[in-house]
C-alpha cells in the first residue's frame, strides 16, 4: 500500500477526523474504556498528521 494518496489530503480533513475521534471517545468513555483510549490515540495521530501536512504544503 502506498501513502501517496495521503499527500493529496488537505490538513482540514485530518483536523476534522481528529475532532470526530475525540468526540466519539468522549461519548464512548463510560461504555468501553479501551475503545476510549484507542480513539484518543487515533485523534492525536490525525491531529499531528494534519500539522505535518500543513507544514509540508507551506514550503
Amino acid at each position: 500500500m502506498s501513502f501517496s494518496s495521503l499527500k493529496n489530503i488537505t490538513p482540514v480533513v485530518f483536523y476534522f477526523a481528529s475532532v470526530i475521534s475525540f468526540v466519539l471517545a468522549n461519548v464512548l468513555r463510560d461504555k468501553s474504556l479501551s475503545f476510549y483510549y484507542v480513539l484518543l490515540v487515533l485523534g492525536l495521530i490525525f491531529f499531528f498528521m494534519g500539522i505535518l501536512q500543513r507544514l509540508r504544503t507551506k514550503r
